[in-house]
């Protein structure tokens, strides 16, 4: 008898937004990646123009999924100019379901939510749940973003710019802070791991990353479409662009790409921070194996 050693794929709804060329690259990458069985999309805040270059894209992968928008009257197309110059002007779409309403559906114990976008669809899809009275149920929530600083992370892995530094602003979660602390003290949300700035900052899509991309391109439409971009992106900055998503990503994927510590997040005066907390079913990013997020990313 064969045995299949195949790992099944992790069932994954991403969360996103499009203001930085991030988000669009890790739904490129979550799309196609071997590992993930992306069952839907959800856009902060969800105007036309996102839900349609988010739908362009899933018509590249061959995925038929459902997207949901947060707010799809917003006032303002939300899309960078590189996502243009990059991949060409995509029609404008309002087939997108209202996002919470979408993550009150798509999630339960075995799904994983990757957000790298203020926390709108996930704080208004718990908010519905309990107002239904079926509260979110959710296996692990993976979030790029929080901080962890001094008290958790050793001064000697401490980025220089964050040195001594136990709270600071941090784009993601204060962009829905009632959001963010309402996932924060949801229970039917399992885990949390939160990727960080002290680690994400650090990550970097650079000249060498890019030939690695590019040596594994021809197996991956995936890979091929993310080296498309960041080939646009490379000849105007060469110096490379943080990697921030893409890494929460991988980490949703193979959480042994990260070091972790069990904390408890907190907010203060418009800054987050985090401190030890054994037992809290919270973790944040103190560390990362770079070699073992590449494989990941490139992974075919």
């Amino acid at each position: 008898m064969t045995v299949d050693s195949t790992p099944a794929r992790l069932p994954i709804v991403w969360d996103m937004e499009t203001g930085d060329p991030d988000d669009f690259l890790t739904l490129l990458l979550l799309g196609g990646h071997p590992r993930v069985r992306l069952v839907g999309v959800t856009i902060t805040p969800g105007t036309p123009e996102q839900v349609g270059l988010v739908r362009r894209a899933l018509q590249w992968l061959e995925l038929d999924i459902p997207v949901g928008a947060h707010n799809l009257d917003h006032d303002k197309r939300c899309v960078s100019s590189w996502h243009y110059r990059a991949y060409g002007e995509a029609p404008a779409s309002r087939d997108a379901a209202p996002g919470g309403e979408l993550l009150l559906e798509l999630c339960d114990e075995d799904t994983t939510l990757v957000t790298g976008a203020p926390l709108k669809n996930l704080g208004d899809a718990i908010a519905l749940g309990e107002r239904a009275g079926r509260p979110l149920r959710l296996g692990r929530l993976v979030a790029q973003g929080g901080f962890a600083g001094e008290g958790v992370v050793p001064r000697a892995q401490q980025l220089e710019k964050f040195q001594g530094m136990r709270e600071v602003p941090t784009y993601n979660l204060n962009g829905a802070p009632k959001a963010a602390l309402a996932a924060l003290a949801c229970p039917g949300i399992a885990a949390r791991w939160f990727v960080s700035k002290n680690v994400c900052h650090g990550v970097v899509y650079d000249a060498a990353l890019h030939e690695r991309v590019d040596a594994a391109r021809a197996g991956s439409r995936s890979l091929a479409l993310i080296w498309k971009g960041m080939d646009e992106y490379l000849r105007r900055k060469p110096g490379g662009k943080k990697f921030h998503d893409p890494l929460a990503a991988c980490c949703a994927i193979d959480p042994e790409i990260g070091s972790w510590a069990e904390v408890e997040l907190y907010r203060k005066g418009g800054k987050w921070g985090s401190r030890p907390s054994p037992g809290s079913g919270t973790r944040i990013i103190v560390g990362y194996d770079h070699a073992r997020f590449v494989d990941v990313l490139t992974m075919v």
